[in-house]
């Protein structure tokens, strides 16, 4: 990731406040509720198919997160690849088992390097997922403690929370009806650590996320590799609003991505100050096939012909700013298109693109007039069939209503480049209910001994084997250190 173009910012001027969510595998033996070997399996080496589709539940208290009904509005069906070690449990089609022994061991040994107070009684919960990631329409999650904290150079970063929970299935592929996931990952067992809001600058979010890591991996039972560790980020600067960021891969990453998302923030900020300037609001939503009748532009003649239809919406006082840039190569327009792309749509036209993309000056005008934008106003577009032109069109025209508001609270997912795109609302509460097939589970944090920390050992082994100081490093934090520490016991 580069962030040779994003600027910098005076973080504390602008009130950033970050936090993180660390989910890291673990190695076991098992699977969390099952006896499954947790090993990766090639999909080539699947033996059989299994297809579902999910709905959203009421929690406990009868109420629909509001992430969960988003998710369901996108008619989708989800194919699963099972292996000969796939189980009844993995299938959704068994109970779960008791929570797996040395995964819980494991989590406690975490517990203590993260200084965490453990509970007394751990209860294990239903978390709604209906992205497909799991066969049940549900990730099973244990919070183990709470109030730990780490020590930083740029201070103490809390620890709001440890749970242990069930991965989710590996997605394979998308196709036109669903998607397909790979049942090898699911049920891995997987460590959740939450930080407090304490972050307050983009260097200080990664040496919080590098401290953790080298605590995990002090354990020597978590597993290595791509995948295995992913990060999310809580941004939020003031005026702006929390956004989730989701799947950030790498330590790099982690800076770059607070980075890019103080300055969408800040330019979405600057954006509903002049759209409140000019008085900006939404218009109603239009049919404009007409319009485009005897259109030359292959996208929308595509959609015509196939029997779809052109849907507008007039963004009055928008014009100029749907097409501003928000981060490198995304604008205004781009946040709108994702939305619209949530709902099955190829994405949106607006004015400050057009004419282009074989969009003509004339049909521009014509445009204009049939939704009674002005000079200063902006149009957006949407060509599909009937049902996702309407859907996406108002999910467009959603979007840019927040616009006037300022920054809305979301989760979005993290791109190669360091930008964000919108993947859905922030989850609530309402996601959560009890799990009624699982016991729950008294830790005992004096049955488990406390790990040498990796820096700790590096410094051990170049007392104790006369290693260089670099040399000791790189196998005390390399993966195979347990295997050095095994032939040097047996030399």
């Amino acid at each position: 990731m580069s962030t040779d173009a994003t600027p910098e910012y005076d973080y504390e001027e602008l009130g950033l406040v970050a936090g993180l969510e660390i989910h890291q595998q673990l190695d076991t033996a098992t699977k969390l509720f099952c006896d499954s070997p947790t090993a990766e399996r090639d999909p080539e080496e699947a033996d059989r198919e299994i297809t579902r589709k999910l709905h959203p539940t009421k929690s406990e208290l009868g109420e629909l997160d509001d992430a969960a009904m988003e998710e369901s509005r996108v008619d989708r069906e989800f194919t699963y690849l099972a292996y000969d070690t796939t189980c009844l449990v993995e299938e959704d089609d068994e109970p779960p088992r008791r929570v797996d022994d040395e995964a819980l061991a494991v989590a406690l040994q975490i517990a203590d390097l993260l200084d965490i107070s453990v509970v007394d009684q751990a209860h294990v919960m239903r978390k709604l997922v209906i992205d497909g990631s799991n066969t049940s329409g549900f990730q099973r999650s244990i919070l183990l403690g709470q109030e730990g904290e780490i020590e930083t150079s740029e201070g103490r970063v809390s620890i709001a929370d440890l749970m242990l929970e069930e991965e989710s299935a590996k997605r394979v592929e998308e196709t036109e009806e669903g998607v397909v996931y790979s049942l090898d990952r699911l049920g891995v067992p997987l460590v959740e650590i939450g930080t407090g809001p304490d972050i307050r600058t983009p260097e200080g979010a990664r040496e919080a996320a590098g401290r953790i890591g080298m605590l995990l991996r002090s354990t020597g039972a978590v597993k290595r590799g791509l995948g295995t560790i992913r990060q999310d980020v809580n941004v939020s600067i003031a005026d702006g609003a929390r956004v989730e960021v989701k799947g950030v891969q790498d330590l790099q990453g982690i800076e770059d991505i607070v980075r890019g998302e103080v300055g969408r923030q800040a330019e979405l900020l600057d954006i509903r100050d002049e759209l409140r300037e000019r008085d900006a609001s939404v218009g109603d939503v239009r049919d404009v096939t007409d319009t485009f009748a005897d259109t030359e532009s292959g996208v929308i003649r595509g959609a015509l012909d196939s029997g779809g239809k052109v849907t507008a919406v007039p963004l009055f006082g928008f014009d100029g700013l749907v097409g501003r840039e928000i981060q490198p190569d995304r604008r205004l327009g781009t946040e709108l298109s994702d939305h619209a792309k949530r709902h099955g749509a190829g994405g949106i036209f607006h004015t400050d693109e057009l004419p282009a993309y074989g969009v003509t000056d004339e049909e521009v005008a014509a445009l204009r007039d049939a939704v009674g934008a002005g000079e200063d106003d902006a149009v957006a577009i949407v060509a599909a069939d009937p049902e996702t032109a309407d859907l996406a069109i108002e999910a467009a025209a959603d979007r840019a209503e927040t616009a006037i508001e300022g920054v809305p609270e979301e989760t979005r997912g993290a791109n190669d480049d360091g930008t964000t795109r919108y993947l859905r609302p922030l989850p609530g509460a309402a996601r959560m209910y009890p799990e009624t097939d699982v016991p729950p589970v008294e830790p005992d944090p004096s049955d488990v001994d406390r790990p040498e920390l990796l820096d700790e050992k590096a410094d051990r082994y170049a007392d104790e084997f006369g290693l260089d100081a670099g040399l000791a490093e790189q196998v005390a934090f390399g993966q195979r250190f347990p295997l050095f520490e095994t032939a040097v016991d047996r030399g």
